[in-house]
């Protein structure tokens, strides 16, 4: 199994080709020059040096972030086109992740810290647990954006050594002094940054458990907005009001469904969703009237998400988010601690707005969706 990696999600540009358990060639640079620049000829170098056959290679392997926002398009613009050209998956790999994998077999704690500005990181924690002749990558916190001191404290609670790793070791170099109450060193300078061969040494892992995407499915994983999406979202906030439904709204919903699914909610579902004391669904109302909705079934302490949409000529607006975020947060308020939902496995643009606010793939149902026939993926946010 051959595999092309590539990293462009901070300062560095990385690439490197794997084939099996070797690393037959690592391009890395961190030096002035921007990704746009680098990342392709760096690529070609390194096809040209090893006399690399891109029909032989098997799937790409990338940084899937979070990380700097334009790094990360490049990134993955390039890892599309390769996909395009070749025929091949895309194995996106979570930054945070990646960064843990260099320390691959640590009996430490690992803690990656990416300067996300702001004030915050970009982290997770991660222990390797023994499994017969390897090691594998155990995630005890996902990676997340958050202040320092917020980390900090769940290291000192977790009450064990740890490697800190990253760009943001140097930028909150103090704060760790102050903070840290267990136990910590730094990586050494060789393991200490973003590398294409841990995002493909990873990337290899997950390609054996079949966690691949088409070129035309994969997208970054963000965490947090930018600038321009901040300030859009604030323009939406001023002019649309969510609510929960009523018997009033049910027909503007239910034209709503009929244009957004191939197999729409009926009238009387929405009529049932209104009345039942476990289920709630709001919508979105903007001067044009209805236009988005999402309903949650709410069981044992989890929120089941059954429905989301956004009027077509409305969509990549924000409504989505802040349909979701708003009942997401009425739930927590009545005792809800998880929340699930089903996506078809082709709709990238679903999946990523779901990423972008934490959840996660837990598994496929095969064959769940008709008209037409689709796998579904089921998300988790715990």
């Amino acid at each position: 199994m051959k595999l092309i990696a590539l990293d462009s999600s901070g300062l560095v540009a990385s690439v490197a080709v794997l084939e099996d358990d070797i690393l037959i060639a690592e391009y890395t640079i961190q030096y002035k020059k921007t990704h746009s620049q680098t990342l392709l000829p760096m690529l070609a170098e390194v096809r040209d040096m090893i006399e690399l056959d891109l029909q032989d290679v098997d799937a790409v392997a990338v940084a899937a972030g979070p990380g700097s926002f334009t790094g990360l398009r490049i990134g993955a613009a390039t890892a599309k086109g390769l996909s395009f050209a070749m025929g091949k998956p895309v194995i996106a790999v979570p930054t945070v992740d990646g960064l843990a994998y260099n320390l691959y077999g640590t009996d430490k704690l690992v803690c990656p810290i990416m300067d996300a500005r702001r004030s915050q990181v970009y982290t997770g924690i991660y222990q390797f647990l023994r499994q017969n002749d390897k090691y594998c990558l155990d995630i005890i916190k996902r990676q997340c954006a958050v202040a320092f001191d917020e980390i900090a404290r769940e290291l000192n609670a977790l009450g064990r050594e740890v490697i800190f790793l990253g760009d943001g070791v140097p930028v909150f170099a103090e704060r760790m002094k102050e903070m840290m109450r267990v136990p910590y060193s730094l990586a050494p300078a060789h393991m200490n940054r973003q590398r294409a061969a841990g995002i493909g040494a990873l990337g290899s892992v997950y390609y054996a458990q079949g966690k691949m995407v088409s070129g035309e499915a994969f997208v970054p994983e963000y965490l947090r907005l930018s600038q321009a999406e901040r300030e859009r979202d604030e323009k939406i906030s001023q002019s649309i009001h969510i609510r929960p439904m009523e018997r009033k709204d049910v027909d503007a919903v239910s034209r709503l469904e009929e244009e957004t699914f191939s197999m729409p909610w009926s009238r009387e579902a929405f009529l049932e969703m209104i009345t039942k004391e476990d289920a709630a669904y709001y919508v979105a109302e903007s001067q044009e009237g209805i236009v988005g909705g999402c309903g949650v079934l709410m069981i044992a302490g989890e929120g089941n998400i059954t429905n989301v949409a956004v009027r077509e000529s409305v969509r990549n607006q924000g409504i989505g988010t802040k349909l979701l975020k708003y009942m997401m947060e009425e739930g927590e308020k009545n005792g809800l601690n998880a929340f699930t939902l089903e996506v078809r496995a082709g709709n990238a643009a679903a999946i990523h707005l779901y990423e972008k606010l934490g959840f996660h793939s837990e598994g496929i149902r095969p064959n769940f969706y008709e008209k037409p026939a689709e796998d579904a993926v089921i998300m988790w946010k715990r």
